[in-house]
């Protein structure tokens, strides 16, 4: 006698075509929001858009600021900076240790200003385009969320960052904690 239950479970092809293409997304590189991370020991990705980058892009960052011409620190701005590092900054990034973003207390002395400021205003595109800021994304699995979007605010904080930048020979491109 046979039983009109058939104990086998019963897959619908739907949702193994589902499986499978969200499996097939979820292959360890930045999508579209940068959300995505690079699987660990990997190099960055490449793409067309890389190839894009004009030479100050590459040197300066993808954003609005350009050239800028910077003089001795000024205390006021570097103050109002350090309160808006703290506000926005401070949960991500220290001065002196690696953190869930890179340590900055030497980040002048691996970037221009330029560059500072156009992550700080720009990360999402950022992300996407930079190679270098996707290597970082490699390092940090974390991308950096835009939480600034004035640039006096911006400058702000790149004002409060030369402030307490240490000693650049603390750090090499070898010592990874120099968070490249």
């Amino acid at each position: 006698m046979t039983s009109a239950f058939d104990p086998r479970p019963r897959t619908p092809l739907s949702f193994v075509l589902l499986a499978a293409a969200a499996l097939a997304a979820c292959g360890g590189t930045p999508d579209g929001d940068g959300a995505a991370v690079a699987d660990a020991g990997s190099a960055p990705s490449t793409s067309n858009s890389d190839a894009e980058l004009t030479a100050v892009e590459l040197e300066q960052g993808i954003g609005p600021v350009r050239d800028l011409n910077l003089e001795g620190v000024d205390p006021a701005l570097a103050e109002a900076g350090e309160a808006a590092f703290t506000q926005k900054c401070s949960a991500c990034h220290k001065v002196e240790e690696r953190y869930v973003g890179p340590r900055l207390g030497t980040v002048l002395s691996r970037r221009r200003p330029e560059f500072v400021m156009n992550m700080v205003l720009n990360a999402n595109e950022m992300v996407k385009r930079h190679p270098v800021v996707k290597e970082l994304l490699g390092q940090f699995y974390t991308p950096m969320p835009v939480q600034v979007t004035d640039p006096d605010e911006a400058r702000a904080i790149l004002e409060y960052l030369r402030s307490v930048q240490t000693d650049s020979t603390a750090s090499s491109p070898a010592d990874p904690a120099g968070d490249r």
